[in-house]
């Protein structure tokens, strides 16, 4: 237990693994070691400041929570993975543990074997995602042994297959630079980027708004995050009153502290700005020693904030649209005789953000405001849905908030539910559509990979996913 303790602890701490990662590509690339130790650190440094930046959102994000919550005077389940990570542990914590480890082998073999290859970094999703399969398998009645291996296989597959699904549409918003998505929000960015192709106009984009010159400071995405939050704030601390308010700010007069709050986020987010730009320019060279020695034409998938610089109007925009459908969606839970989903922040922040990024790569500013907001209703509805398979974590007002938790949970649960050996099924089925992915579709491939020569057009490889 204490080696799966201390191997836990070291995946699911995305510095630590990115940074061993980065280590090994550059003794691979036979780079001098004062540039090994450099990159490995400045590796590590990135993302600590990516999730410094993600803790100082987190912080000024749950005022505005409650401020929402009270002031429309709702009650309800609030989606947090991190919540509902940690009761987990309580009954299922050395198998979430060894599901987690396992996964990230079956992750690197399914790259180096299929045509998938990815090597998914977020190690924090792979614990959540490994805490929702053994909740879900242990719920039904498996045994450890019964659930630990199909559960790997599951999330080992799912650790390949997501950033390729994304990946025509990531390849967009990058404009081809070696990255991948890795991150369980997968099926909203996908839906965004199609509602974007479909229903918006990329000649539009959210980062071309023309600005008078009065008003030129507003190109600057830290003013322009800022003014567009201080609305926010102070509409919903008008909403809730100065009574709910000063609940939150103790001797700090309400609005002063919603104004500060604003501030606050905008500085979050200026810190994952930072953050990211440190990291890519060094994970993506190190990680070229890895694909010349370990996994050919290997991506690395990072964590959904990795896309924000490309288009950081479409995270703010993406945000609040994404709200919006939370929002929107919560009257109508209750007729159909589902709990109420009250809206998230941090799921409709980062997964909602990185909507609206995706769906301004195909659609523009309509497709960042469509796309977050078929998001934001995915990531109510599916929690809603999920609640039902969570045994008795349902009982406990949080669930999975990311929508690719929401829809593998609900194909995982409803087969267990029948019989606990249909998992051994599913990962079977994960499994080899790893290699049919690959194999059949090359716009879900890494760019190269094996000489393969793919349309250059994002949208004829969003055909494909569609």
């Amino acid at each position: 237990m204490g080696v799966l303790d201390l191997l836990r602890d070291i995946l699911s701490t995305p510095a630590i693994l990115v940074g061993l990662l980065a280590m090994v590509g550059l003794l691979f690339l036979k780079a001098p070691v004062q540039d090994v130790v450099s990159g490995t650190i400045k590796t590590i440094t990135g993302f600590l400041i990516i999730g410094g930046g993600a803790g100082i959102l987190i912080g000024a994000l749950d005022p505005l929570g409650t401020m929402v919550s009270e002031g429309l005077g709702l009650q309800g389940v609030i989606p947090t993975n991190e919540a509902v990570v940690g009761l987990a542990q309580e009954n299922f914590g050395s198998q979430t543990a060894s599901i987690m480890g396992l996964a990230f082998l079956i992750n690197l073999v399914l790259a180096r074997i299929t045509k998938l290859r990815y090597v998914f970094l977020t190690g924090h999703h792979v614990l959540f995602m490994s805490a929702l399969v053994a909740v879900i398998i242990g719920s039904a009645g498996a045994s450890s042994s019964q659930l630990i291996i199909p559960g790997a296989l599951c999330v080992g597959s799912l650790m390949v297959l997501m950033p390729a699904f994304a990946m025509p549409f990531t390849r967009k918003v990058t404009d081809g630079d070696p990255i991948a998505v890795g991150h369980f929000g997968t099926l909203s960015y996908v839906a965004a980027g199609l509602a974007g192709k479909y229903l918006g106009d990329p000649e539009k984009s959210t980062e071309d708004v023309n600005v008078p010159k009065g008003l030129s400071f507003f190109r600057d995405t830290l003013v322009s995050t800022a003014v567009a939050m201080i609305i926010v704030y102070m509409i919903f601390a008008i909403i809730a009153g100065p009574g709910v308010v000063r609940e939150l700010s103790g001797d700090t007069n309400p609005y002063v502290y919603a104004f500060i709050q604003s501030l606050t986020f905008a500085a979050g987010v200026w810190v994952i700005l930072v953050g990211v730009r440190m990291l890519l320019a060094e994970i993506v060279p190190a990680f070229e020693g890895i694909s010349e020695k370990l996994i050919p034409d290997a991506l690395p998938a990072l964590d959904i904030p990795i896309v924000f610089p490309y288009a950081p109007t479409a995270v703010v925009i993406g945000f609040g649209s994404s709200l919006l459908g939370g929002l929107v969606a919560l009257p109508l839970l209750g007729p159909i005789g589902l709990a109420l989903i009250l809206p998230g922040m941090v799921p409709h922040f980062f997964v909602g953000g990185g909507a609206g990024v995706f769906g301004n790569a195909l659609g523009g500013r309509r497709g960042a405001v469509i796309g977050a907001f078929v998001s934001g209703l995915l990531i109510t509805f599916l929690p809603a849905f999920l609640l039902n398979y969570l045994g008795d974590l349902g009982l406990a007002n949080t669930t999975f908030g990311d929508s690719d938790f929401g829809w593998f949970g609900l194909v995982l649960g409803s087969l267990v539910e029948a019989s606990v050996t249909f998992a051994w099924v599913l990962a079977a089925i994960l499994v080899a559509a790893t290699f049919a992915v690959g194999q059949f579709f090359p716009a879900l491939r890494p760019r190269g990979a094996e000489g393969d020569v793919v349309d250059e057009e994002a949208d004829a490889d969003a055909d494909q996913v569609a």
